[in-house]
Parts: C-alpha cells; structure tokens; sequence
C-alpha cells in the first residue's frame, strides 16, 4: 500500500511540475487547494500534501494553507526559506550581497528562549545591494557552531553562501516561524544601511529547524520598506 500511495503522489508531482515548468502555472504561484488537487486526481489529501511539499521543497511552488503573511518586494511575493539571495533571484531581482562579519560568539537568552543545548554561535552579518552602495537590507544570521560552521569565522562563507554552508553541515530547514515588525533602525544599523538613525525599517526575525527539530538558524533582518512591505492573505475556503 504504501508504494502505491508514494507513486500516486509522485504522479501528482510530475503532472504539477510539467505544468509549472511549461508556463501553464507561474512559478511561485499559489495551486488550488488540497481539497480541489485531490478530487482533480483521484487521490487523499495527505497524498496531496505529500506531492505539494515535494514540489515546495524544490522551489516550485509556496505553499501558504488557509492564511499566512509574507513579504513582497516592489511588489513581488517573496517565499524566503532558502534565504532572500534565492527568494529575491526567483523574482528576476541582482543583489549584490557582502559580508561584514563572521564571528563566533555566545547568545544565552537564544539558547534559553529556543531551549537550545549550547550557546555557542557563529553570527553572520551581511547587508545586500540593489546597486552599488543602494543597500536594502541589513541581516544578523547566528547558526550553531557545529562541525564545519564552526571554522567560517576563520575561512569565511563559499560563494558568500549561507544556505551551502549549512547544508554541507548537514542542516536543512524543513520548519520554522516568522515574526514581523516595524522598528526604527539606532545608530550602527543606520550606519551599515546608509540612512539616518531613527528611520523606520521592516524588521522580521526568522527561526528555522529542520524536520527532526535540530536547530538550524536564527536570523533578524532589517528590510527597507521602500523595496519591502508584508501582505497577509486569507482564505476560509482554503483546504
């Protein structure tokens, strides 16, 4: 039974792919409902979910059930668990990003807050460009100092990378949470930002882990909202 189940959400995979890859469904783009795709095909809905988070796993599609928040630049739905450099690319947008910083360092109230087993972090600090010096975002990454992410404060990130980092340890987000906010930037962020002190910013402050609950990475990013703003959708009829 359960082969069957696996190749029945692997042909609902295929048939999605071929249609978003073809032009038929934008990339990104939000499907019909669980409920709709399972009359569609004949199928449960956890068959479905399965084909879905397939699909979202490699980047084809967001899924947001029901109702959800996320951000948008210029006007772009941006789905970033793989990190604003994918989510912004998706959309056709060149950033350039640089690095400031790559420390090792401790966060207890981190660790106490996410109950997690040791403080140790390596904190990555980086800002992205839209053009030379046209800074859109400031972001403060800390992921925990395990084997092969405890060296980068002496070698630094590949390809300026986070996400190859992190999967090379061996860390891959499967879940997490987002909180959202305005805030006005202080002095040291304005500086990095090239703005003025006291300005107002979106601020949003991500956890993720991965799908057995080990700790990936905590990171607060600074977004201008000139570039940025957050939508939230809703939809009682969604399944």
């Amino acid at each position: 039974m359960s082969h069957l189940v696996h190749l029945k959400h692997r042909r609902i995979a295929v048939a999605l792919e071929k249609e978003i890859r073809s032009g038929q469904v934008e990339r990104g783009a939000r499907l019909p409902g669980e409920l709709s795709l399972a009359r569609r095909f004949g199928v449960s809905r956890n068959t479905v979910r399965t084909a879905l988070a397939e699909l979202s796993e490699a980047g084809l599609i967001s899924t947001r059930t029901g109702k959800g928040s996320f951000v948008m630049f210029d006007g772009r739905p941006l789905d970033d668990r793989l990190g604003w450099a994918h989510a912004l690319a998706s959309q056709g947008v060149e950033t350039r990003v640089r690095v400031l910083a790559v420390t090792a360092g401790r966060d207890d109230p981190l660790a106490a807050r996410l109950n997690l087993g040791s403080p140790e972090v390596i904190v990555i600090e980086r800002v992205r460009e839209i053009a030379p010096r046209i800074v859109v975002s400031y972001e403060r990454s800390r992921v925990p100092a395990l084997e092969g992410l405890s060296e980068l404060p002496g070698r630094g990130l590949a390809g300026d990378s986070l996400i190859e980092e992190l999967r090379r340890a061996g860390l891959h987000a499967s879940r997490g949470e987002q909180k959202v906010r305005g805030r006005r930037i202080d002095e040291r962020e304005a500086s990095l930002l090239g703005r003025e002190a006291g300005e107002w910013f979106l601020n949003t402050e991500r956890t993720s882990w991965t799908a057995c609950g080990t700790f990936v990475e905590h990171v607060d990013s600074l977004l201008d909202p000139e570039h940025f703003q957050l939508m939230l959708t809703f939809d009682e009829g969604a399944s």
